[in-house]
């Protein structure tokens, strides 16, 4: 069977970084449900998930015997008057305390929300975000972690044209996100097979693309449609993750596929209920998925 690494993501159980997503469930609850599904790593989550103090997010993930594999940072990159590398030395210190591997830079509007107009980009705006997105991967690499930008709805680098500029100003790489690069106009499949050398990182999520072209539309917030059900179980949408895992294990990709899928609840769920399922539907889906490609 082929070997591959299997972490998850918070957000796969409603813990996210916007104001009033919904309910947010405990970092106790959430790891230990990992960890019950043989999960080998999570993603940090939004700050205030885990404690912000670098030796105390080591140490509630060691208490669950998990590792960190690092986590979603969105960061103003776009403004040639913003410094980001004080608020990314302070989130790689912590990388470093807990060993983790990769900073998944968001290219944040500056805005709240993912469902704000974004400002426009003129060609200074690209130019501070190449620049900073070289300053970050160097700083991140002398301290050990590798940063890699996630195209991601409602920031700065959405749709196929802004993947094509960060393709083009920069060498840094990418996470590749099977939702939102479907729903920002970059087909995850063809961008696995043609630039999977620059796949650094993989968010896994399986998409209902009816409803996700709503969201291309602008006929559905995004917020909305994930509350529609924009994401399902891998293997239950209509993304053809199996594609994905063969091109990129093709071209000796030896990073994370990390299970994130977006995710609102309203309420606790009771024990034994919940988001587990869908993860555990996830993981099962991938395991046979990764044994199948490798055959």
């Amino acid at each position: 069977m082929t070997n591959i690494r299997i972490a998850a993501a918070p957000i796969s159980w409603g813990v996210c970084e916007v104001p009033g997503w919904g309910h947010q469930m405990n970092a106790d609850r959430v790891l230990g449900e990992m960890a019950a599904l043989g999960v080998e790593a999570t993603e940090f989550g939004p700050l205030g998930f885990l404690p912000e103090d670098a030796e105390g997010r080591r140490e509630t993930l060691t208490a669950h015997g998990m590792k960190a594999v690092g986590g979603f940072v969105p960061v103003v990159l776009h403004d040639p008057g913003f410094d980001p590398l004080p608020e990314v030395d302070t989130e790689l210190d912590a990388y470093v305390a807990a060993g983790a591997e990769v900073l998944v830079l968001a290219a944040n509007t500056g805005l709240d929300g993912y469902d704000a107009t974004r400002p426009g980009m003129a060609e200074e705006n690209w130019q501070a975000m190449a620049d900073n997105l070289a300053r970050i991967s160097q700083r991140a690499q002398e301290r050990g972690v590798m940063a890699v930008i996630h195209p991601h709805a409602g920031t700065m680098v959405e749709t196929w044209a802004d993947v094509q500029e960060v393709l083009t100003r920069t060498t840094i790489p990418f996470c590749l996100d099977t939702g939102h690069m479907w729903i920002g106009g970059t087909d995850p499949v063809a961008f696995a097979k043609d630039h999977g050398d620059r796949v650094g990182h993989v968010h896994f999520k399986d998409v209902k693309l009816a409803i996700a072209q709503r969201v291309r539309d602008g006929a559905l917030s995004y917020y909305d449609a994930v509350k529609e059900g924009l994401y399902t179980p891998l293997g239950q949408g209509d993304v053809d993750v199996t594609a994905i895992i063969g091109a990129l294990l093709g071209q000796e990709y030896t990073g994370w596929f990390v299970l994130e899928q977006d995710l609102v609840m309203s309420s606790e769920p009771a024990t034994e209920e919940g988001p587990q399922l869908d993860a555990a539907a996830s993981v099962e889906f991938l395991r046979q998925a990764a044994q199948k490609v490798g055959a």
